[in-house]
């Protein structure tokens, strides 16, 4: 695997040449088959065709995952809504999410005890709450491991932190969160936020209040994030659970926690920078969601936060040709964006090119997000467009799940 151009440039010619060698214990692999491998022969032609044999037939155009479905069910696709896991049973903000505003997507938080076949039987309570004919949900957790596990008790393992982690063989790391990766799976978990992609230099790891004062980074270095963030997505890739790498383009350099503070400013990163050759890497692995930072990037965007940031969605599609799924980090409760009203949060981004609002903490303000989107989508036929581009791409990740073969 080679490094990404914005690295290698950084690290010189030397590492470069000493990195584009492959390596099976590299970042996580692609997802799907090699075309390559899977493809028929050529068909050979008869000696004698036939006089009314004509060319193949022009191939059926891809059905649009849209079809049939009302605005407010579009909608409902772009939004991920929280669920206490220690609830009891399904809660009722978030059944009112799912079933009143056709919340199509669900995120397990809080910790819980209760094991790998309790927490199987709450997803299933709330995965049976759509219409029959509603598409499959996304359900995802924090399983990153050490200060943020959620899911714990019988059959779940005890996850050490990253920095730990990163001290692993690659390949004994991969291992592991394939096992890890297969607890999730049988609870029906189908996306875990998980690898942290934040690069934290050595000498702000304790002040990092986000990531580096838990040990939630991969060390210190590019190519220890690369290798430990990349060993554990491709593990839990071949469980069958989609990683989502995070949270883009680096908190490592801020020493302020944005789901506790405002006005959280990276005044370090920039387009060139290491923090985001670190995603490149991710992303040309297969990683397939990206979750961006409520940090401001001074030096990126001013005046937005990464999450309201048409210039990070672009960095993301044109400059590292990703064409995944954006996702933010959670919007319902963070201090970092509640001078923003909670319907704002969600309108501003989609409107910057996110396709996924993650609304966890917090899900009673689902409704006011999901009226302000079709209001908005309502009155505006561009950015309506916007939202069924979103959810179409939502709605494709969904069809690739590979639980759902």
């Amino acid at each position: 695997m080679r490094l990404p151009r914005t690295l290698a440039a950084a690290l010189g010619l030397l590492a470069l040449a000493a990195c584009t060698s492959p390596n099976p214990a590299g970042p996580l692999s692609p997802t799907g088959p090699d075309p390559s491998a899977t493809g028929s022969p050529t068909a050979q032609p008869s000696e004698q065709p036939s006089a009314t044999s004509s060319a193949d037939p022009t191939p059926s155009p891809t059905p649009d995952p849209l079809t049939g479905m009302s605005l407010e069910e579009i909608v409902g696709q772009v939004i991920m809504t929280g669920a206490p896991v220690d609830a009891g049973g399904v809660a009722e903000v978030t059944r009112t999410a799912i079933v009143d505003h056709h919340v199509g997507n669900l995120f397990l938080h809080g910790r819980s005890e209760a094991g790998v076949q309790a927490t199987a039987e709450l997803v299933e309570q709330y995965t049976t709450l759509p219409d029959g004919d509603a598409p499959v949900m996304l359900v995802a957790t924090d399983q990153e491991g050490y200060n943020v596990q959620v899911l714990r008790g019988p059959g779940f393992s005890d996850i050490p932190s990253a920095m730990e982690q990163a001290t692993w063989p690659a390949t004994d790391l991969t291992a592991a969160a394939t096992t890890w990766g297969t607890e999730l799976a049988q609870a029906g978990i189908t996306l875990n936020l998980a690898p942290v992609m934040d690069l934290v230099p050595a000498e702000n790891q304790q002040a990092n209040a986000p990531i580096g004062y838990y040990s939630r980074n991969y060390g210190n270095t590019a190519q220890s994030v690369i290798d430990g963030a990349g060993a554990f997505a491709r593990g839990m890739q071949q469980a069958g659970v989609q990683p989502v790498i995070k949270h883009f383009p680096g908190l490592g350099h801020v020493t302020q926690n944005t789901d506790t503070a405002r006005d959280v400013v990276d005044e370090v990163v920039t387009a060139d920078s290491q923090d985001i050759a670190v995603f490149e890497a991710g992303i040309e692995a297969g990683a397939r969601y990206v979750m961006l930072a409520n940090a401001t990037y001074a030096l990126i965007d001013p005046d937005n936060p990464a999450t309201f940031s048409p210039e990070m969605v672009r960095i993301l599609r044109e400059d590292l040709a990703f064409d995944g799924v954006i996702m933010t980090d959670d919007v319902s409760a963070a201090a970092a964006v509640t001078d923003v009203a909670p319907g704002d949060r969600a309108v501003r981004a989609i409107e910057a090119g996110v396709d996924l609002v993650l609304a966890s903490a917090d899900p009673s303000v689902v409704p006011a997000m999901t009226e302000a989107l079709v209001q908005r989508a309502e009155e505006d036929p561009a950015f309506e467009e916007r939202v069924r581009e979103a959810a179409r791409a939502v709605l494709t990740e969904k069809a690739n799940d590979p639980q759902r073969r």
